[in-house]
Protein backbone atom coordinates (compact mmCIF):
# COMPACT_ATOMS: atom_id res chain seq x y z
CA UNK A 1 0.00 0.00 0.00
CA UNK A 2 1.56 3.45 -0.79
CA UNK A 3 1.55 6.22 1.17
CA UNK A 4 0.89 9.52 -0.13
CA UNK A 5 2.53 12.89 2.35
CA UNK A 6 1.26 16.12 1.40
CA UNK A 7 4.38 18.52 0.97
CA UNK A 8 3.05 21.74 -1.54
CA UNK A 9 2.21 23.83 1.28
CA UNK A 10 3.90 27.20 1.32
CA UNK A 11 4.25 27.11 5.38
CA UNK A 12 3.40 30.39 5.71
CA UNK A 13 3.16 30.40 9.76
CA UNK A 14 6.66 29.14 10.01
CA UNK A 15 8.23 31.68 8.23
CA UNK A 16 11.50 32.12 9.71
CA UNK A 17 11.95 28.29 8.97
CA UNK A 18 10.88 28.24 5.29
CA UNK A 19 12.08 31.64 3.23
CA UNK A 20 14.86 28.93 1.88
CA UNK A 21 13.23 25.88 1.90
CA UNK A 22 10.16 23.63 2.02
CA UNK A 23 8.41 22.85 5.90
CA UNK A 24 8.55 19.32 5.22
CA UNK A 25 12.99 19.93 4.90
CA UNK A 26 12.72 21.63 8.49
CA UNK A 27 15.22 19.70 11.06
CA UNK A 28 14.56 18.18 13.44
CA UNK A 29 18.00 17.24 15.19
CA UNK A 30 19.67 15.58 12.11
CA UNK A 31 16.58 14.84 9.98
CA UNK A 32 13.70 16.89 8.66
CA UNK A 33 10.64 16.07 9.84
CA UNK A 34 9.37 14.73 6.57
CA UNK A 35 12.30 12.00 7.40
CA UNK A 36 10.68 11.18 10.48
CA UNK A 37 7.06 10.79 9.04
CA UNK A 38 8.38 8.32 6.39
CA UNK A 39 10.31 6.47 9.42
CA UNK A 40 7.44 5.88 11.21
CA UNK A 41 5.65 4.04 8.06
CA UNK A 42 8.61 2.24 7.17
CA UNK A 43 8.75 0.77 10.63
CA UNK A 44 5.30 -0.57 10.36
CA UNK A 45 6.14 -2.09 7.20
CA UNK A 46 4.99 0.73 4.59
CA UNK A 47 8.02 2.08 1.91
CA UNK A 48 6.59 3.33 -1.10
CA UNK A 49 5.86 7.40 -0.91
CA UNK A 50 4.19 9.30 -3.19
CA UNK A 51 5.37 12.93 -2.63
CA UNK A 52 2.70 15.51 -3.58
CA UNK A 53 5.13 18.58 -4.01
CA UNK A 54 4.54 22.21 -4.61
CA UNK A 55 6.43 25.09 -2.70
CA UNK A 56 9.95 24.63 -3.37
CA UNK A 57 9.34 21.40 -4.79
CA UNK A 58 13.38 21.58 -6.87
CA UNK A 59 14.27 21.65 -2.71
CA UNK A 60 12.71 18.28 -1.50
CA UNK A 61 13.43 16.61 -5.15
CA UNK A 62 17.70 17.62 -4.24
CA UNK A 63 17.41 15.99 -0.65
CA UNK A 64 16.11 12.57 -2.61
CA UNK A 65 18.56 12.52 -5.04
CA UNK A 66 21.45 13.12 -2.44
CA UNK A 67 20.23 11.35 0.12
CA UNK A 68 22.61 8.20 -0.41
CA UNK A 69 25.22 10.32 -0.18
CA UNK A 70 24.25 12.46 2.86
CA UNK A 71 23.91 9.42 5.22
CA UNK A 72 26.92 7.38 3.69
CA UNK A 73 30.96 7.85 3.90
CA UNK A 74 32.38 8.77 0.42
CA UNK A 75 35.15 7.88 -1.46
CA UNK A 76 35.93 10.98 -3.98
CA UNK A 77 38.51 10.09 -6.41
CA UNK A 78 39.10 13.89 -7.52
CA UNK A 79 40.84 13.08 -10.98
CA UNK A 80 38.09 10.85 -12.37
CA UNK A 81 35.51 12.15 -10.31
CA UNK A 82 34.76 8.70 -9.34
CA UNK A 83 32.31 8.36 -6.36
CA UNK A 84 32.41 5.41 -3.91
CA UNK A 85 29.27 4.90 -1.93
CA UNK A 86 30.06 3.07 1.55
CA UNK A 87 27.71 1.55 3.80
CA UNK A 88 25.42 3.74 5.82
CA UNK A 89 21.82 4.18 7.62
CA UNK A 90 19.49 4.24 4.39
CA UNK A 91 16.33 3.56 3.99
CA UNK A 92 15.32 0.85 1.30
CA UNK A 93 12.16 3.00 0.50
CA UNK A 94 10.82 3.79 -3.03
CA UNK A 95 9.93 7.40 -3.17
CA UNK A 96 7.74 8.70 -6.31
CA UNK A 97 8.40 12.74 -6.42
CA UNK A 98 5.42 14.33 -7.98
CA UNK A 99 4.75 17.96 -8.76
CA UNK A 100 1.19 19.14 -7.60
CA UNK A 101 1.72 22.78 -8.57
CA UNK A 102 2.39 25.60 -6.10
CA UNK A 103 -1.34 26.84 -5.61
CA UNK A 104 -2.93 23.33 -5.82
CA UNK A 105 -4.87 23.01 -2.21
CA UNK A 106 -4.83 19.38 -0.48
CA UNK A 107 -7.75 18.09 -2.07
CA UNK A 108 -6.10 18.99 -5.21
CA UNK A 109 -2.60 17.31 -4.33
CA UNK A 110 -5.06 14.39 -3.24
CA UNK A 111 -6.56 13.54 -6.21
CA UNK A 112 -3.38 14.40 -8.80
CA UNK A 113 -1.89 12.11 -6.23
CA UNK A 114 -4.41 9.04 -6.36
CA UNK A 115 -3.97 8.91 -10.13
CA UNK A 116 -0.59 8.38 -9.91
CA UNK A 117 -1.45 5.24 -7.38
CA UNK A 118 -4.13 3.75 -9.23
CA UNK A 119 -7.28 2.47 -8.67
CA UNK A 120 -6.58 0.84 -4.90
CA UNK A 121 -6.82 2.07 -1.04
CA UNK A 122 -3.74 4.25 0.07
CA UNK A 123 -2.53 6.16 3.22
CA UNK A 124 -2.32 9.46 3.41
CA UNK A 125 -0.87 11.94 5.57
CA UNK A 126 0.67 15.49 6.15
CA UNK A 127 4.60 16.88 5.64
CA UNK A 128 4.47 18.80 8.80
CA UNK A 129 3.38 16.61 11.74
CA UNK A 130 5.16 13.55 13.91
CA UNK A 131 3.14 11.19 15.54
CA UNK A 132 3.62 7.27 17.85
CA UNK A 133 0.48 6.40 15.81
CA UNK A 134 0.57 2.56 15.17
CA UNK A 135 0.01 2.08 11.81
CA UNK A 136 -0.93 -1.46 11.07
CA UNK A 137 -3.65 -0.93 14.07
CA UNK A 138 -4.58 1.82 12.16
CA UNK A 139 -5.21 0.04 8.69
CA UNK A 140 -6.83 -2.68 10.25
CA UNK A 141 -9.50 -0.44 11.83
CA UNK A 142 -9.92 0.93 8.45
CA UNK A 143 -10.26 -2.65 6.71
CA UNK A 144 -12.96 -3.87 9.53
CA UNK A 145 -15.76 -1.11 9.21
CA UNK A 146 -16.12 -1.06 5.19
CA UNK A 147 -15.98 2.80 4.70
CA UNK A 148 -14.84 5.06 2.16
CA UNK A 149 -12.27 7.02 4.31
CA UNK A 150 -10.60 6.78 7.89
CA UNK A 151 -9.34 9.53 9.85
CA UNK A 152 -7.18 9.62 12.94
CA UNK A 153 -8.42 11.53 15.60
CA UNK A 154 -6.18 13.26 18.13
CA UNK A 155 -6.15 15.71 21.28
CA UNK A 156 -4.30 18.56 20.35
CA UNK A 157 -1.43 19.73 22.58
CA UNK A 158 -1.81 22.69 24.29
CA UNK A 159 -0.10 26.08 23.71
CA UNK A 160 0.40 26.81 27.34
CA UNK A 161 1.80 25.21 30.29
CA UNK A 162 -1.09 23.29 32.63
CA UNK A 163 -1.66 23.29 36.06
CA UNK A 164 -3.18 20.53 38.62
CA UNK A 165 -4.52 22.24 41.58
CA UNK A 166 -5.95 21.15 45.34
CA UNK A 167 -7.44 24.04 46.44
CA UNK A 168 -5.00 26.74 45.28
CA UNK A 169 -1.88 24.65 46.08
CA UNK A 170 -0.08 23.76 42.28
CA UNK A 171 0.11 20.16 42.63
CA UNK A 172 1.30 19.59 39.24
CA UNK A 173 2.86 21.28 36.27
CA UNK A 174 2.89 19.91 33.07
CA UNK A 175 4.59 22.16 29.92
CA UNK A 176 1.95 21.99 26.47
CA UNK A 177 0.25 19.19 28.25
CA UNK A 178 -2.48 17.40 25.45
CA UNK A 179 -6.05 18.94 26.09
CA UNK A 180 -8.07 15.99 27.54
CA UNK A 181 -11.42 17.40 26.06
CA UNK A 182 -12.17 17.18 21.84
CA UNK A 183 -10.65 15.30 19.17
CA UNK A 184 -9.13 16.77 15.77
CA UNK A 185 -8.26 15.92 12.72
CA UNK A 186 -4.61 14.51 13.09
CA UNK A 187 -3.56 13.25 9.40
CA UNK A 188 -2.91 9.37 8.89
CA UNK A 189 -5.72 8.51 6.75
CA UNK A 190 -7.04 5.81 5.10
CA UNK A 191 -8.52 6.07 1.94
CA UNK A 192 -10.20 3.70 -0.55
CA UNK A 193 -9.82 4.80 -4.34
CA UNK A 194 -13.25 6.06 -4.16
CA UNK A 195 -12.00 9.22 -3.13
CA UNK A 196 -11.46 11.04 -5.60
CA UNK A 197 -15.07 11.31 -6.45
CA UNK A 198 -15.39 13.49 -3.73
CA UNK A 199 -12.72 16.05 -4.81
CA UNK A 200 -13.82 17.97 -8.47
CA UNK A 201 -10.28 19.82 -8.99
CA UNK A 202 -7.14 21.93 -7.89
CA UNK A 203 -9.39 24.20 -6.12
CA UNK A 204 -10.46 22.00 -3.65
CA UNK A 205 -9.46 21.99 0.50
CA UNK A 206 -9.34 17.92 1.72
CA UNK A 207 -10.62 19.00 4.71
CA UNK A 208 -13.70 20.94 3.69
CA UNK A 209 -15.80 19.27 1.06
CA UNK A 210 -14.91 15.92 0.73
CA UNK A 211 -14.44 14.95 4.17
CA UNK A 212 -17.76 17.01 4.78
CA UNK A 213 -19.26 15.24 2.53
CA UNK A 214 -18.39 11.59 3.61
CA UNK A 215 -19.23 12.62 7.02
CA UNK A 216 -22.98 13.34 6.18
CA UNK A 217 -23.16 9.93 4.25
CA UNK A 218 -21.46 8.12 6.97
CA UNK A 219 -18.30 6.98 4.86
CA UNK A 220 -16.17 8.82 7.15
CA UNK A 221 -14.81 6.48 10.45
CA UNK A 222 -12.11 7.97 13.37
CA UNK A 223 -9.79 6.10 14.84
CA UNK A 224 -8.79 7.17 17.57
CA UNK A 225 -5.54 8.02 18.83
CA UNK A 226 -4.55 8.68 22.35
CA UNK A 227 -0.84 8.53 22.21
CA UNK A 228 1.91 11.33 20.97
CA UNK A 229 0.84 13.81 18.43
CA UNK A 230 2.55 16.81 17.46
CA UNK A 231 2.53 19.51 14.26
CA UNK A 232 4.83 21.56 13.50
CA UNK A 233 3.27 24.99 12.59
CA UNK A 234 5.37 27.61 14.34
CA UNK A 235 8.92 28.26 15.55
CA UNK A 236 7.73 27.32 18.81
CA UNK A 237 6.68 24.26 17.55
CA UNK A 238 10.24 23.71 15.90
CA UNK A 239 12.01 24.49 19.31
CA UNK A 240 9.02 22.24 21.12
CA UNK A 241 10.21 19.31 19.33
CA UNK A 242 14.20 19.46 19.35
CA UNK A 243 13.83 20.84 22.96
CA UNK A 244 12.30 17.36 23.33
CA UNK A 245 14.85 15.31 21.18
CA UNK A 246 17.49 16.92 22.74
CA UNK A 247 16.04 15.52 26.63
CA UNK A 248 15.25 12.07 25.09
CA UNK A 249 11.65 12.39 24.85
CA UNK A 250 11.30 11.58 21.15
CA UNK A 251 7.85 9.90 21.57
CA UNK A 252 7.34 9.72 18.01
CA UNK A 253 10.35 7.45 17.27
CA UNK A 254 8.43 4.31 17.01
CA UNK A 255 11.44 2.16 15.10
CA UNK A 256 15.02 0.94 17.10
Amino acid sequence: MKVVILCGGMGTRLREGTEFRPKPLVDIGRYPILWLIMKNYSAHGFKEFVIALGYKAEEIKTYFLNYRFQVSDLTLKLGSGEIVVHDGDYEDCTVHLLDTGLHTQTGGRVKRAAKFIGHEPFMLTYGDGVSNVDINRLLNFHQDHDRIATVTAVRPPSRFGGFSFEGDLVKRFEEKPQIKEGWINGGFFVLEPEIVDYIEGDDVSFERAPLEDLAEEGQLMAYRHDGFWHPMDTMRDVKLLESLRQTGKTQWKVWK
